[in-house]
């Protein structure tokens, strides 16, 4: 491991800066080798359990890059108490990625990312109309009726973030530490506009070297606590996220305050957790959902009226 060295802030170069350290600008040095180091098919495999079907190769490779720069910024900076790359990969991305698949399932996804191409793409030519046949039609609908009954994320469902796939929804992560899971939750559904609060400078200072280093777009990472914030941000989110939380009598009913009319805040917690959440909020809960390889954590959804 390279040490870190103060030094002037140097020209452009594939190396990170950190500035605001005791006045001092540090410089963790990353062009020395390639910032990809864990094999992707283990980390697919690794993720399995907690995603209905294998991310992209570009995806995977992402991921492992993200690793490479946790553990090196690690060895400097508290962001984990997990070490081992395997455990990181199933304990930080596994359920950042389970909570995205459940907020943004595939489709969901897929429909936001076109949604913003959409908007730059010429007009399609009309197909040739078809010969009609009402019997086939007839049972076109009836099939296409049953599918949508079936449909998990359907509109009977509560009022959520799903409800308007069509726009970029507005995510805000409240207490970010090393990323998790909003920087997990970007990499899944790429088109959403992310907000990040940190209050460790330092912290913050990673997040933005790991949306760099991923080349991510439409990330702000607000370096602060979330009272204090509150007044600058100027729109409500439509979702909210929070993960690992310890202090929940102070920062839920915070969380609740961000969110727009239907937002969705999405909640990593511990089974124990989970009465105090519902006594501290006004929130249309889902039952809660269990979080594969782990005994005790689950995902909580809620939507507000």
């Amino acid at each position: 491991m390279q040490q870190l060295r103060p030094m002037p802030i140097p020209g452009p170069s594939h190396r990170t800066e950190i500035t605001g350290w005791d006045t001092e600008y540090w410089v963790l040095a990353t062009d020395h080798r390639p910032l990809l180091s864990m094999d992707t098919a283990r980390i697919a495999a690794l993720l399995e359990p907690f995603l209905e079907q294998a991310l992209p190769q570009s995806q995977l490779d992402q991921i492992s890059i993200y690793i490479d720069l946790l553990l090196r910024w690690n060895a400097r900076i508290n962001l984990t108490a997990i070490r081992h790359e395997e455990e990181i990969v199933t304990r930080h991305f596994g359920e950042s990625f389970f909570l995205a698949r459940h907020l943004f399932p595939a489709s969901v996804a897929r429909t936001l990312l076109s949604a913003t191409a959409d908007t730059t793409r010429q007009p399609a030519i009309p197909p040739s109309p078809r010969p009609c046949h009402p019997e086939r039609s007839h049972a076109i609908r009836e099939a296409d009726s049953m599918a949508e009954s079936k449909d998990p994320y359907s509109p009977e469902r509560p009022p959520g973030v799903l409800g308007a796939p069509l726009h970029p929804p507005r995510v805000l992560d409240i207490g970010s530490g090393a990323g998790f899971p909003a920087l997990p939750l970007k990499l899944w559904a790429p088109n959403i506009h992310l907000t990040l609060i940190e209050s460790n400078h330092k912290k913050a200072v990673f997040l933005r070297e790991v949306a760099r280093a991923l080349t991510l777009t439409n990330i702000n990472v607000l370096t602060g606590r979330a009272q204090a914030l509150a007044p600058s941000l100027t729109s409500q989110a439509d979702v909210v996220t929070l993960r690992a939380v310890e202090r929940l009598e102070t920062v839920l009913p915070q969380a609740v305050t961000f969110l727009a009319p239907k937002g969705t805040l999405a909640l990593l917690i511990t089974t124990p957790q989970i009465p105090q959440v519902l006594a501290l909020t006004n929130l249309e809960w889902q039952a809660q959902i269990n979080v594969p390889k782990s005994r005790s954590r689950v995902l909580l959804i809620g939507y507000k009226a």
